[in-house]
C-alpha cells in the first residue's frame, strides 16, 4: 500500500508521523496548536486488514560477491522457516500470517543499506533479521535504528557491531532498536589460547588484520588478549581489502620466525596471500595457521587446494553441537544432513547460525505479545533468553546493552579419507562450550 505524504517536505513518512505525534492505529496523540497544524500536512494511511494480520520479516544477507559463502545456506534455512510458519504464528491469542522477504546484499555495504530502507519504507516490515559480517549487518542495523524498526543480527564480532556503529567504550548505549548476538574477541581469544597450547611453538604470532571494521576491532581487542596469554604479536600493520602483493608482510613473518599465523581477511584476500606465502617459503615455517572470517566454509578452503589442508579455524556452529532448532524441529545433526540431501553441498556452519537467527527472531515476536508493535518487539528482544542451534542467546547478561555473546569452538580442516567431500571439519578444542564434543587432535599445519 502506498504511503503518501505532502511532496516537497524532504521527510520520510516515518519522520512525519513521529513529528506529528501519530500513535497506534494512525490516531493523532498529544496536543498543541503547532502539532495540530503540522499534522495537517500528513495523510495518515492505516494498515489494511490483511496487513494488520500479517507479520512481515525482512531478511538481509550476502548471497553473492566476495562474502557469498556466508549466504550459501540461507535459502535452505529460510525455506525451513517458511514451511514451519505456513499456517501462521500464534501470538497473544491471535494467529498471524508470516511473510519473510529476503534480499541479497551482494556483499556491498551501500546496497545493504539501500535494501534495508526499501524493506522498511516499501515492504513496511515489522522486524528485520540480518547476518554475516559488518559489510552487511552494520548498514542494515543503522537503517533500522534510524527508522525505529526492531532489528536482530548475528555473525559479526560484537565489537565490530557495537563500537563500529558509534558506541564508545564505557559510554552510554546509543541504540534503542537494534540487537546483536554473536561471538566477540574474548571468545576468539579463549578458543585460540586453548588450541595453541596443544602444539609446541615459539609463541610468535604473525597477524594480518585488514583496515576494515573486523580488522580494526580485532587489532584493538584480540591482540592484547593474545599478548596477555603469553604470545608475541608481530603486526606489519593494517592492509587494504583487495591488496594483491603481500611480499612485505611475508618477509617480516619469515624474519621474525612466526610459527603461528592469524588473520581475519575477506576470502579472496586470504587465497591470494596464502599462495604467495607458499611461493615465498613462509608456509613451511608455520605450525598453526589460524584463520577467521575466511576458511569458515568448505568452498573457501577448497579454493586454496592442498594448501587448505590442516588450516585451523573456529566454528560458531557444527553438526555435533548438542542443540536443536525449535522452528525446524531438527537437531544440529539432522539440520546438516537435511541440507546436504537437499542441496548436494557439504554442510556450512552458517546454516546453524541462520537457523538460530530465525529461531530467535520468531521467539521474540511470540514473546512480544504484539508483533505489530515495534516497541513491544524491541522490548522482547531486550529480554530475550532462549536456546538456539548455536547455543543460548541471552540478552539479559551481555557484555554491553543489546548484545548477547555466543561461543567460538576450535576446529581444523583436514583432508577427507572417505565420503563425497574433499574436506572434513573436525572439532579439536571446546574451551568455550564443553558440551560440544571434541572429534580429533590438532595437527601441525606443516
Amino acid at each position: 500500500m502506498a504511503e503518501p505524504v505532502q511532496r516537497g517536505s524532504g521527510l520520510t513518512r516515518r519522520e512525519l508521523v513521529t513529528r506529528a505525534g501519530v500513535g497506534a492505529g494512525g490516531l493523532l496523540v498529544g496536543g498543541g496548536a503547532a502539532q495540530s497544524a503540522f499534522a495537517k500536512t500528513v495523510r495518515v494511511v492505516r494498515e489494511t486488514a490483511a496487513e494488520a494480520s500479517t507479520i512481515k520479516i525482512g531478511f538481509a544477507s550476502p548471497r553473492t560477491g566476495a562474502l557469498g559463502g556466508f549466504g550459501e545456506p540461507d535459502p535452505f534455512a529460510i525455506s525451513l522457516a517458511r514451511k514451519a510458519l505456513k499456517n501462521g504464528l500464534k501470538v497473544g491469542g491471535k494467529t498471524y500470517a508470516v511473510a519473510i522477504v529476503d534480499k541479497d546484499t551482494q556483499s556491498d555495504p551501500a546496497r545493504a543499506g539501500q535494501l534495508a530502507k526499501s524493506l522498511i519504507n516499501g515492504t513496511r516490515i515489522d522486524v528485520m533479521l540480518a547476518t554475516s559480517t559488518p559489510e552487511v549487518v552494520n548498514p542494515v542495523a543503522d537503517a533500522c535504528e534510524a527508522a525505529g524498526i526492531p532489528c536482530l543480527s548475528t555473525v559479526e564480532p560484537w565489537e565490530s557491531w557495537y563500537f563500529g556503529r558509534g558506541a564508545k567504550p564505557g559510554g552510554k548505549n546509543p541504540f534503542r532498536w537494534t540487537y546483536h548476538f554473536s561471538f566477540g574477541t574474548a571468545e576468539f581469544a579463549k578458543a585460540y589460547l586453548a588450541m595453541w597450547k596443544l602444539l609446541p611453538t615459539n609463541k610468535k604470532v604473525g597477524v594480518m588484520y585488514p583496515n576494515d571494521a573486523d580488522g580494526n576491532a580485532v587489532r584493538a581487542n584480540l591482540a592484547p588478549l593474545l599478548e596477555k596469554g603469553g604470545y608475541t604479536i608481530v603486526d606489519p600493520g593494517a592492509y587494504q581489502d583487495g591488496t594483491t602483493d603481500y611480499s612485505a608482510q611475508i618477509a617480516k613473518f619469515k624474519a621474525e620466525n612466526c610459527q603461528i599465523f592469524n588473520t581475519f581477511p575477506i576470502p579472496p584476500d586470504f587465497t591470494t596471500f596464502w599462495r604467495q606465502a607458499a611461493q615465498q617459503g613462509y608456509t613451511n615455517m608455520v605450525k598453526i595457521a589460524q584463520i577467521a572470517k575466511t576458511g569458515l566454509f568448505p568452498s573457501q578452503v577448497e579454493a586454496s587446494g592442498s594448501l587448505g589442508y590442516n588450516l585451523a579455524s573456529g566454528v560458531y556452529w557444527h553438526p555435533t553441537f548438542p542443540y536443536s532448532s525449535r522452528l525446524a524441529k531438527m537437531t544440529s545433526k539432522q539440520l546438516a544432513a537435511a541440507y546436504q540431501k537437499a542441496t548436494g553441498r557439504q554442510w556450512n556452519q552458517q546454516l546453524g547460525a541462520t537457523m538460530a537467527l530465525l529461531d530467535a527472531g520468531i521467539t521474540a515476536l511470540v514473546e512480544s505479545g504484539n508483533p505489530k508493535s515495534k516497541a513491544a518487539v524491541s522490548r522482547a528482544l531486550n529480554r530475550l533468553n532462549t536456546v538456539t542451534t548455536v547455543g543460548r542467546v541471552n540478552f539479559t547478561r551481555g557484555p554491553v546493552p543489546h548484545v548477547a555473546t555466543t561461543p567460538i569452538i576450535g576446529c581444523q580442516w583436514i583432508k577427507a579419507t572417505s565420503g563425497p567431500y574433499k574436506l572434513d571439519n573436525v572439532i579439536v578444542s571446546n574451551a568455550d562450550d564443553p558440551r560440544v564434543p571434541i572429534g580429533a587432535k590438532l595437527r601441525p599445519y606443516h
